[in-house]
């Protein structure tokens, strides 16, 4: 190995490069035991998606599955049933990031958004989330979000509330980063065609850029992980060691820096194949039917 790449992968993170799938699985296991900051959370079952009604029973089957690994839960909507997941995970011990989606309906959006209102004011949220990738997507007007922020901010004085989007939007839109108490920035090396060696130096990159665009204001990673299956997109490529190694270096960084990082994602979600393709379905550290994947 050359000079040069010798100093990347210093900065990159843990040279595990040339560990077997043993030593990698040995590894895996010892930094999910130390714990993570945060874990996106899936609710899903077999055969449901976002619209689906969700029950309190697969709820707390699944959140007894991860709370042993993790302080944290990110949610991602307040209807359909997720609205239970925040008091949930309150009573089994966890600290809540609670999301409001909001899309083009306006209807439902005016329903998450009562939601998600009466849940922080319930003190069911630590973090309020409005909105998730709703630029990217294109589903709502930046004015339109920024009035839903104002609103949700309004109503919950005391209670950190942000807007969820990849890092750059808030390099691009100074507006949006200006109504954040706090952003939270979804940070993919997979989906930037970076390759596994230089991931974690790219996502460094891109969490201080969103930290220069807030000008003091915190910032977390509110998403960001690698799929073991799948197809390649450009240098990134879903492989078993791959997803190891990026889940191994993401949370000693995470420790060692005191960054606060939800690692996307709890459970393999077999919906998302129809928009991501078939990499979508293999972003958990459990599998659809919540067997721990990477455990040695």
């Amino acid at each position: 190995m050359s000079f040069r790449s010798d100093y990347i992968l210093s900065l990159a993170g843990q040279d595990i490069t040339n560990k077997s799938e043993s030593d990698l699985r040995s590894l895996f296991t010892e930094a999910l035991d130390r714990g993570m900051h945060g874990i996106c959370f899936s609710p899903y079952l077999e055969g449901q998606e976002p619209g689906s009604l969700i029950t309190e029973e697969q709820i707390r089957k699944k959140i007894e599955i991860i709370r042993p690994y993790t302080k944290w839960i990110r949610t991602f909507s307040c209807t359909d049933g997720n609205e239970m997941i925040p008091r949930i995970a309150k009573e089994y011990g966890l600290k809540t990031m609670v999301g409001a989606w909001l899309g083009e309906n306006q209807t439902i959006n005016e329903e998450e958004i009562a939601n998600v209102i009466r849940l922080a004011k319930d003190n069911y949220a630590d973090l309020v989330a409005v909105g998730n990738e709703v630029l990217y997507r294109e589903d709502l007007t930046e004015e339109e979000l920024l009035k839903f922020i104002r609103q949700v901010k309004h109503e919950l004085p005391g209670i950190p509330v942000g807007y969820v989007d990849s890092y750059y939007e808030f390099c691009n839109r100074p507006a949006v980063t200006e109504a954040c108490d706090i952003i939270f920035a979804n940070c993919y090396p997979f989906w930037e065609g970076c390759h596994i060696d230089y991931s974690l130096l790219y996502m460094k990159d891109m969490y201080h850029r969103a930290l220069k665009a807030g000008n003091g204001k915190k910032v977390i990673i509110s998403e960001t992980g690698w799929p073991n299956m799948g197809t390649a997109f450009e240098d990134s490529e879903a492989s078993l060691n791959n997803a190891i190694r990026y889940f191994i270096n993401a949370q000693n960084w995470s420790k060692e820096d005191n960054i606060d990082l939800f690692y996307f994602s709890s459970f393999d979600e077999m919906w998302k194949m129809s928009g991501e393709g078939d990499v979508g379905a293999y972003w958990g550290l459990w599998d659809k039917d919540g067997k721990l994947k990477y455990m040695k």
